[in-house]
């Protein structure tokens, strides 16, 4: 398609030299380009590259104009052609993750700010659904607990452990209800409806507890994008602004004032994170706490250490780390191929 003096191209995502002609473009902004996306499209002027975009699902992303062409009205067609594409394909919300200086030019098409970490990246997002939607929907499902002091913990639990346990046991002990809510993005060896049944089971006994989806505005592609910044500043960027949302937007919606979290002597990512949330929450008056992980011989408790003795098949370390609940699952036959995974690979994850 041509669009002025500009031609429009769709990249196939297969043609190496195309995406490196997009990587190599996304350079010159900092900006990094995987194959791990759903549609990219270029604008090319004398077969150069001089605006491109990609998406990613919900979360459209990698978009880039000449600097000699900004204010031209490319960032808008980029992000037209996208969103159409999108919604062919039956998606109807979009978020944007992109520099604080250039967040007014996707305000001007009509995005809406969701949250921003200064001086790194601001989320914004549009179509059908919204963090406000989002809020309401997660005060409606949590107004059955009682009134009282309400404590709130995002968990992953790659699987659920015992120290995941004590935590929540700890909240649930020193509020009135503890609000418990599972990451949703499928980043992890068990598949988040595994990991949320695994939470729910492992907590039936408490009935001030409610164990919830975390949804998009949580640990998510669109809070957690590591495509967009390098270094130490991907993960300052991706953990100030989660805490930013959930401070902001979450929290207050459930009626959160407490937030409890394990400590984490193994992950980077996860320390810098908890970090995130002792700077941030109590700036918007909630209280963190942060308990220290249990021991089991001397071993700090954690999913990790699970995975790798599921690579070891060490059965009876594994009996001492994890609730029962969680234990016959990975003995039953639908833990096998999680556990074949597990065994083949050597992530952490």
């Amino acid at each position: 398609m041509l669009w002025g003096t500009m031609e429009e191209r769709v990249i196939n995502l297969n043609n190496a030299r195309q995406v490196s002609a997009v990587r190599e473009f996304l350079s010159r902004f900092s900006l990094t380009f995987t194959e791990q996306v759903d549609y990219t499209i270029a604008l090319y002027k004398e077969d150069s590259i001089v605006a491109t975009g990609s998406f990613s699902g919900e979360v459209l992303r990698n978009i880039a104009i000449d600097e000699s062409l900004q204010g031209e009205g490319l960032t808008s067609a980029v992000v037209s052609h996208l969103m159409q594409e999108a919604g062919r394909r039956g998606i109807y919300h979009y978020f944007i993750f992109t520099k604080p200086d250039k967040a007014h030019l996707f305000s001007a098409l009509g995005f809406k700010e969701v949250g921003r970490a200064d001086p790194y990246a601001v989320l914004l997002e549009a179509g059908i659904g919204s963090i406000d939607s989002y809020c309401k929907a997660m005060a409606a499902l949590t107004a059955h607990l009682p009134s009282g002091k309400r404590a709130g913990l995002v968990v992953n639990c790659n699987p659920f452990t015992l120290g995941h346990q004590a935590v929540i046991a700890k909240a649930a002990k020193e509020n009135a209800a503890v609000v418990v809510l599972v990451v949703s993005e499928e980043g992890s060896v068990f598949p988040f409806d595994i990991r949320f049944s695994l939470v729910k089971q492992g907590l039936a006994d408490y009935d001030n507890v409610v164990v919830l989806p975390g949804g998009k505005y949580i640990v998510s592609a669109a809070t957690f994008p590591g495509y967009f910044t390098k270094g130490d500043e991907t993960v300052t960027a991706q953990t100030r602004l989660d805490a930013t949302i959930f401070a902001k937007h979450i929290a207050p919606a459930m009626g959160i004032t407490c937030r409890y979290m394990g400590d984490e002597p193994y992950c980077l990512v996860t320390k810098a994170y908890n970090q995130a949330m002792l700077d941030i929450l109590p700036q918007h008056r909630i209280d963190v706490l942060e308990m220290p992980r249990i021991s089991v011989q001397g071993n700090a408790v954690s999913a990790s250490r699970v995975r790798e003795l599921l690579r070891q098949e060490g059965w009876e370390e594994i009996r001492t780390l994890v609730p029962d609940t969680t234990y016959q699952f990975l003995r039953s036959p639908a833990a096998i191929p999680i556990i074949e995974k597990i065994q083949s690979s050597i992530s952490r994850h």
